[in-house]
Order: structure tokens, then sequence, then C-alpha cells
């Protein structure tokens, strides 16, 4: 049941009024604006602030400008720009809703929320944004920052990683989104949660919703929303080694499609340093010593990875590697997706 302390006319005005003269109007995806586009900046914020995607976005447009150059690259040349975003998944999910849409649409986005919703990493909020911002069709979004805004000027409780919350977040949304005008007040809603109702210091004296915010009237801006239960996070650990050869070329790991950084060029790593002394006497054959590189944390949304590296130049040719190893020349390691935490190692070993 929606607490109406606002009525959706009365609060629809208000942010319209607010996105008019303060709202972002000159981002990358709001230029020319295209569904592909949309789509493409929706999925890259997904976890991610504006400020980071901004770059990103812009190398992806350079080098795919449609969405059926998406679809005919190479899933490599994919990872390789994504590298540094994190979420993998993302850019794979990318990669196959681009082929989806360039073979079974002839390269035409869906028009529908069914249509939208099926596609692989399209949910349902951002389903409602290409929807909203591209096809300028009635439809509610429920991101990070609409949730905040919900949230704090409905005093709504509760997490919304649980169902029965979510639930009621979405019968929000909707019940306020308008019919008309839907461009500029989904833009309006995103631009008041990243702007003005941020995470931790809401700017309330300049937000339109003040005067109609209980959590602003009851000064508790900070409870809501609700945060994620917390626990504590595993720890596991790592040993990634630098195999460089005579020819300075560095040995990197294809690693499998599924499972952590899938699909993306890695390091030799194993479970311990005994482990990794043994198959470099097996695999690599008579090395020099050991030299380390660097050790640090790298967190995952489950678990936190500590990381030791260390280099080592190979003097004797290889044996049999396994078939997902391969040779590559230092100048060409750029061209290859690899995840943040191994250019780290390289930037620092080699």
């Amino acid at each position: 049941m929606i607490k109406n302390t606002i009525t959706p006319q009365i609060f629809q005005h208000a942010v319209l009024t607010w996105y008019q003269q303060y709202g972002r109007k000159d981002l990358p995806w709001q230029q020319e604006i295209t569904p592909y586009k949309v789509w493409l900046s929706e999925v890259m914020l997904q976890q991610t602030q504006v400020a980071t995607v901004i770059p990103y976005f812009e190398k992806f447009i350079h080098d795919f400008p449609t969405i059926n150059d998406l679809a005919n690259a190479n899933i490599e040349q994919v990872l390789s720009l994504w590298a540094g975003l994190g979420y993998y998944a993302r850019a794979r999910n990318l990669h196959k809703t681009a082929q989806i849409i360039s073979h079974h649409y002839h390269g035409i986005f869906p028009s529908t929320l069914a249509a939208l919703n099926q596609l692989p990493g399209v949910g349902r909020s951002t389903a409602g944004a290409i929807m909203a911002l591209a096809h300028q069709k009635s439809a509610s979004i429920l991101d990070g920052n609409v949730k905040r805004v919900l949230a704090r000027c409905f005093a709504l409780n509760g997490w919304v990683g649980k169902t029965e919350i979510l639930k009621k977040f979405w019968a929000y949304s909707e019940y306020y989104t308008p019919s008309k005008k839907i461009r500029d007040y989904t833009q309006a809603m995103m631009d008041l949660g990243a702007m003005i109702c941020t995470r931790s210091s809401p700017d309330c004296n300049n937000c339109p919703l003040q005067k109609y915010c209980i959590a602003y009237q009851c000064q508790t801006q900070t409870n809501f929303p609700a945060k994620k239960p917390k626990k504590t996070l595993p720890i596991k650990s790592t040993v990634m080694l630098v195999v460089e050869n005579a020819k300075q070329h560095i040995l990197l790991n294809k690693r499998p499609d599924t499972g952590i950084w899938g699909g993306l060029w890695c390091l030799p790593s194993f479970d311990n340093l005994t482990a990794a002394e043994s198959w470099l006497q097996k695999k690599i054959g008579a090395s020099s010593s050991l030299v380390p590189i660097m050790t640090f944390r790298h967190t995952f949304t489950h678990f936190h990875l500590d990381i030791t590296s260390y280099y080592i130049m190979q003097k004797c040719p290889s044996h049999q590697l396994d078939e997902s190893f391969f040779w590559i020349e230092k100048h060409n390691l750029v061209k290859f997706g690899k995840p943040a935490a191994v250019d780290k190692i390289l930037a620092k070993g080699l």
C-alpha cells in the first residue's frame, strides 16, 4: 500500500522543475540518443559511477559505433576494452545481447519491456530505462539512485535484497512514474539521487522534495535505504607468477568463461608457493629464482583474495603447457582483456 503523502502530480512536477534547471544534459549517451547508447550506458552504470563509465563508454562507441559492430567483434576485443571496469559478466552479456539483436532483430532494439527483459544482462530496471530514455514510453526504473530517493522521501524500511521489500519499492516507483515527459522524469530521478540525495551527505537544502521528505523531517536520512546485513567476508589466497622467456614473451592463462575473471587473461595462479614451484619445475623447466613483486588484497563481492606475486625468467624451453596457456609478446599485452589485479602486477613487475 502506498503512503500517499504527496500526489504523483506534485511529485512529478517538483522533480521535473528541478531537472530543467539543474539536471545533467551533457552526458555522452544523452547526445543523439539511441537505444544502443542508452543500453550500453545503463549496463556500464550498473554498480559503477558516472565519472568512471564515461571514458569506457566513449571507447566502446569509438570502436563499436553500432550494435552490429559490437555483435561482429571478437569477445577478446570486448573484454579488452572492458578491462578495469569490473563485473565482467556484464561484458559477456553485452556481447551476447548485441549478437541476439543483430541476428534476431536485424539490429533494431526491441521496444517492449517483455522483449527487453529476455535479453542477457537486461533486468527490469535496465529495460525500463531503455523504454523511457530511448523509446520515450512510460516505464519505471529502480536503480540505486531511485531507490535512495524513494526510500528517504517515503521512509521505506527494509533491505531491498528481500523480495517483499523490493516489491514495495517497485510499487512506489510505478505509482510515481508519469505517462508523459518520461525521458526527462527518468533522467531527473537518476540525477536527483546522484547529485542531491547522495549516499552519505545529502544536499537536502537544495532538494525539490525536501518539504515532502519523511526522512528529512525526522532527520533520519542516513538510515535510508536500509543497508544489507553485514557478514564477514571469507579470505582466500593465491600466488601469481609473471613468467618471461628469452624472447620477452609473458605467459598468460585464458580463464574459463565461468567463475571469477571468467573469459579474461590472467597470470598463472596457484593455491600456494609450493604448488607454484612444483608447476615451474614440471612445466617451465630450469629457471632463475623467484623474485617477489608485490602482495596485496583484492576484494570481490563475496570474498577477499590475498595475492602474492613473483617474477621469474625462463632459461630453458617449456615442457608441454596446457592449451589454456599462451606466450604473449610484451608489447601486445595491452590488447588482451585482463583483470585490474593482473594489470597492477604487470605494471610493477615488468
